[in-house]
């Protein structure tokens, strides 16, 4: 069953390994007025689709297809009259008895990239929840479902949307920081290191990129103690190109990224080696 337990993880351990080196450079750069939207290398209608693998004793070293992943942005939203970037992440397969469909949907202010609302719809085998997350910057808090209000931070941004925020802010290998920027103050601070750079290959193809290594206070993949390495696109884009973790003494969980599709409006494509193709 540790192939299955570990499906349930991967969507928050793609995200959680990017909370923002404060705020990001693109939503520093503002274009003049409070209404304008911060910069981004993203857009509507982008789109990409991975490969989630297991490797470890139980598979005898082998990796095994266990299940596929997108993220997507969808057309820009209002959220208490805010303009927000809508996005979607999804989760799907599983084992034999064992099945998962997850999604992951999340908004953000266009101005600010702050988190305004978060939606977790959880399907694993038995195990159905589905948590609401309303977000208020202004007020430092979070409600979830019907609970009282709880402790949030400054600019806080969620399990949705972290994968988009780190693409606006700038990496460098051997940087070595804490962050305190996940929406649920009491799971700070996060330790960020940039590890190197090198050129990998993936479904989608060969690209340049950066290695970076998270370590975050929890039970999960990216737990104090763990190892997990993410590899983002050396470029501006900074896409999630990999990531590698091991999830228990049993083996690694491994996800790939197999098609890339940019978003009409982006101004910039990820670097790969000339003549190559994104599927």
């Amino acid at each position: 069953m540790i192939v299955a337990r570990t499906l349930r993880r991967i969507a928050v351990a793609a995200s959680l390994v990017v909370l923002p080196l404060g705020r990001g450079v693109f939503a520093q750069q503002l274009a003049g007025t409070d209404s304008a939207r911060a910069r981004v290398p993203f857009g509507v209608g982008e789109r990409l689709e991975y490969d989630i693998k297991f490797s470890g004793k139980p598979t005898l070293g082998r990796e095994v297809h266990v299940g596929n992943g997108s993220m997507e942005i969808l057309p820009m939203d209002t959220v208490r009259g805010h303009d927000a970037w809508h996005t979607m992440f999804r989760l799907s397969g599983g084992i034999p008895f064992y099945r998962v469909n997850d999604k992951y949907e999340a908004w953000a202010d266009a101005r600010t990239l702050t988190s305004l609302r978060f939606f977790q719809d959880i399907d694993e085998g038995s195990y159905e929840p589905k948590r609401h997350y309303e977000i208020f910057p202004e007020r430092r808090e979070y409600i979830e479902n019907d609970k009282p209000p709880q402790e949030s931070v400054e600019h806080p941004v969620d399990d949705g949307f972290l994968l988009y925020y780190i693409r606006t802010v700038p990496l460098r290998v051997g940087l070595d920081t804490t962050i305190n920027n996940y929406f649920r103050a009491d799971r700070n601070p996060i330790r960020i290191k940039v590890v190197r750079r090198e050129k990998i290959k993936v479904p989608a193809g060969e690209f340049n990129a950066i290695v970076i290594e998270p370590t975050i206070k929890t039970t999960g993949i990216f737990k104090e103690g763990g190892k997990a390495s993410l590899w983002l696109s050396d470029d501006d884009n900074r896409i999630m190109l990999q990531m590698k973790s091991r999830v228990s003494s049993l083996g690694s969980l491994n996800v790939y990224l197999k098609s890339y599709r940019p978003s009409p409006t982006a101004s910039t494509t990820p670097t790969r080696p000339p003549g190559d193709t994104i599927r």
